[in-house]
């Protein structure tokens, strides 16, 4: 099959949209043409890696424009339904950040809309590659800790939440969504059993000046018995492991780097092995090729190579974190959410 140069645009350039645009610039077969933000600093940002691209300020503009192939939208996430439905109509892939939209009824139809353009649709599920979790699903895919039945998850401290999009529960969907876009597809890639029912818990106690939760907890519980949980807190005054899973033959602890503040998330966790004899050992991390998710890009659409992240799971994901949200509003009975397979 021939390979095509796929011409990339950037829809919004802020610290995601330079992540994306040095992946570009590292990946043979993508070629970044445009880049669109309201802000000159940020297009000049762009321009220092990619001095050829044509610059927008108008996104409309840049998705009419004929430039693009595909599009990485990396706006808030109450747009990404529109920028990329607008994409898809107009004949341009699609790469989104997360969550995939605010609701699955977006999220479906998106995937609707791609299927019938035989277009790519795709979520930068990007902490599917961190070091530590790929480390920790090879160790748990090898059966040394045996079968896992709960898995816990932690993201946080104390401290006051930022003033930007983030901290806005009616721009970010709220703190489940936030981080749970991340943490909640690290777990349904660990456990892909069926879903029985979703608990969502929101704690507002502190911190005013924001709109999303101080404080909010998903816990997953499988037909099956299974069981993980999620936790983000900014009123956490001890963290936490980051991941805490136990199996039929050992557990897993993935302790937060001393050394990480203030950006702890980003640093791979320390993860300990332990065994039901008593015996427990450090896992080496596992060392990843960079730019795994943009070289799969490549292969997917000049070779339809399968990607290791499609949307039906980034959709799974936003079905989970909305029956959060509705649990939460009753004091966390459970919800069922509906859940699609291929």
């Amino acid at each position: 099959m021939e390979k095509h140069t796929i011409r990339v645009g950037l829809l919004a350039y802020g610290a995601i949209g330079h992540e994306h645009n040095q992946a570009v610039q590292n990946t043979e077969g993508l070629e970044l043409v445009a880049v669109c933000d309201t802000s000159p600093e940020r297009i000049q940002a762009a321009l220092e890696l990619a001095p050829q691209a044509s610059t927008f300020s108008d996104a409309g503009e840049m998705l009419a424009s004929g430039l693009l192939d595909l599009v990485v939208i990396s706006t808030p996430p109450n747009s990404h339904f529109q920028w990329a439905k607008e994409a898809l109509l107009r004949g341009i892939h699609v790469v989104l950040e997360k969550p995939m939209a605010l609701t699955a009824a977006q999220c479906d139809e998106l995937i609707s809309l791609a299927a019938k353009s035989d277009l790519m649709l795709v979520v930068y599920q990007n902490r599917r590659f961190d070091e530590d979790f790929v480390t920790m699903r090879e160790i748990i895919r090898s059966g040394e800790i045996g079968e896992v039945y709960q898995y816990d998850s932690f993201v946080g401290g104390y401290s006051r939440p930022c003033d930007y999009w983030h901290s806005n529960a009616e721009v970010s969907g709220g703190a489940i969504f936030d981080w749970g876009s991340h943490f909640i597809d690290q777990i349904l890639n660990i456990l892909p059993d069926e879903v029985a029912h979703v608990s969502g818990q929101n704690h507002k106690r502190v911190w005013t000046h924001a709109t999303n939760a101080d404080h909010a907890q998903v816990t997953v519980t499988f037909t099956n018995g299974k069981q993980a949980t999620f936790v983000y807190s900014d009123l956490a005054a001890a963290r936490k492991p980051k991941f805490y899973v136990l199996g039929t033959e050992g557990a897993i602890v993935g302790e937060w780097d001393p050394a990480g503040e203030p950006e702890v998330a980003d640093l791979p966790a320390i993860l300990t092995v332990h065994h039901k004899d008593g015996t427990s050992r450090i896992a080496p991390p596992q060392s990843r090729e960079p730019h795994e998710f943009h070289r799969s890009i490549v292969e997917f659409l000049n070779n339809g190579t399968r990607m290791e992240v499609n949307a039906l799971q980034s959709r799974n994901v936003v079905a989970i974190m909305q029956a959060a949200e509705q649990s939460a509003l009753d004091n966390a009975m459970p919800v069922t959410p509906v859940l699609l397979r291929a």
